[in-house]
């Protein structure tokens, strides 16, 4: 008897977590912000390109007029700049404390649908067998470990599918990796 549906969901969940180790974390954090700041930080993020650029053309008429010979026009141009500066700083300010807390917020999220499914999934279903091994087919301690936490003997439990799951695409992995690899040296 199989439970081919719990089989199944631990398969994928595990296969969510293995793709976002692949894919790395901080790679998806920082496609999730970018996707994150064009809806809900599209005003910061324009203010702040205008406000970069307002500051850089400030600087360049600031460069080019004399302190000496013309210091009325050369001081309101250096207080123009120093107000774009702190401005711009408070942008940034914002901005960066708006990433940290959805980098948080993102990193949470990320836990529960990986690792926490999978400690859920184990829990839940700890007692329920994913499917059963032929009888005598493996020695008793080998049986009792696939059953282990507490599914039935000679059953394989969903926390040893889960583990026998990471250990194939894991494997599967680095099979991959080493073909791509002998391919780019040949």
């Amino acid at each position: 008897m199989v439970d081919l549906n719990l089989a199944l969901l631990i398969f994928l969940v595990v296969f969510l977590t293995q793709l976002v180790a692949w894919v790395g974390k901080s790679v998806l954090q920082e496609l999730a912000f970018s996707a994150y700041s064009r809806f809900f930080l599209s005003g910061y993020s324009s203010k702040q390109r205008s406000l970069r650029k307002q500051v850089l053309e400030d600087k360049a008429e600031l460069a080019r007029t004399s302190s000496q010979d013309e210091f009325a026009k050369w001081a309101k141009l250096k207080r123009k700049v120093d107000k774009g500066l702190a401005d711009l700083e408070k942008i940034n300010n914002s901005l960066g404390s708006s990433k940290s807390s959805f980098s948080l917020r993102f990193s949470s999220v990320l836990w529960l649908f990986t690792t926490g499914a999978q400690l859920v999934l184990v829990w839940w279903y700890r007692k329920q067998p994913v499917f059963y091994l032929p009888p005598g087919w493996v020695p008793y301690p080998v049986a009792w470990v696939l059953s282990f936490p507490s599914a039935p003997l000679g059953s394989v439990s969903s926390g040893a599918w889960g583990a026998v799951c990471k250990r194939v695409l894991t494997t599967g992995e680095e099979i991959v990796t080493g073909l791509l690899s002998g391919q780019s040296a040949a």
